[in-house]
């Protein structure tokens, strides 16, 4: 088996790696969708990314005091 094989169950159990791949993803698309020239959908890319990841790390600071 390959090591990535053996990786992936690890890989999945990390939250901030889902948070950051999918983040990228979306971002990815909604900047090919909205945007029309390749400068601004990296600029809206970039903004977005950066937008999903620190609120998503606020939030969670936020909650971080009530129990579960």
């Amino acid at each position: 088996m390959s090591a990535l094989v053996l990786l992936a169950p690890a890989l999945l159990q990390s939250h901030l790696l889902n948070l950051v791949v999918f983040s990228a993803l979306v971002s990815a698309v909604f900047a090919t969708l909205l945007r029309h020239d390749t400068g601004s959908r990296l600029r809206f890319g970039a903004a977005a990314f950066a937008a999903f990841v620190l609120v998503t790390l606020v939030l969670g600071w936020v909650m971080r005091p009530f129990p579960s």
